[in-house]
């Protein structure tokens, strides 16, 4: 099996990483989503098998004890999220690139787990006071999880110098284009290749 790249987005809650993930999906027809698992709750617009494999705390823990996991993190009490082996071989035996959109630990092990393949991307909001104005407006989070996540937010803005690349997400049209760019020069595509188009 061929081995590919990785890409790894990271951020805090709400930085607008899956946005910007969603968007590269849809310009490089080389890159393939890696699909996360996690014991969360399904969200009413979220599929099982495309944003996340949800699945019970047991059949996770399970999972951690086969070995099954990449790398896994308890993100807050009793929800984990990780990185299944099987979804990184699944992708690179379709020949494809992986992109990741995950938190910040599980990030920095993943970097730690394929230094010579992979790069990862920190994006960064333009501060702290609009993250946290993004969260409250999205309304998934009643007040004990909004103040859970604010707390990590906290942390995670620490972790910007811990990655290869900063990405900063201000305006959304230009951190597309950085994107595409530090997509492109990564896995080694002009722009054509990767049907980038601005029009």
């Amino acid at each position: 099996m061929q081995q590919g790249k990785m890409i790894i987005f990271t951020a805090p809650s709400g930085a607008g990483k899956s946005t910007i993930v969603h968007h590269l999906l849809q310009v490089f027809p080389q890159l393939e989503f890696s699909i996360s698992a996690t014991t969360r709750l399904r969200r009413p617009h979220e599929e099982n098998g495309k944003d996340y494999y949800f699945v019970s705390k047991e059949e996770f823990r399970a999972w951690i004890a086969d070995g099954a996991f990449v790398e896994w993190e308890e993100v807050y009490e009793d929800q984990f999220y990780g990185t299944l082996r099987r979804e990184i071989e699944r992708i690179w035996h379709e020949g494809k690139h992986i992109v990741f959109d995950i938190d910040v630990r599980g990030a920095t092990h993943l970097k730690e787990a394929y230094p010579d393949q992979s790069l990862a991307v920190f994006v960064k909001p333009p501060s702290y006071e609009i993250l946290v104005e993004r969260l409250i407006k999205r309304r998934t989070e009643n007040e004990q999880s909004l103040k859970k996540r604010l707390e990590r937010i906290k942390k995670e803005l620490t972790y910007e110098t811990k990655f290869d690349v900063v990405l900063l997400n201000d305006q959304l049209d230009i951190a597309f284009k950085e994107a595409e760019k530090i997509v492109a020069d990564f896995i080694e595509v002009k722009a054509e290749d990767g049907n980038i188009n601005h029009a």
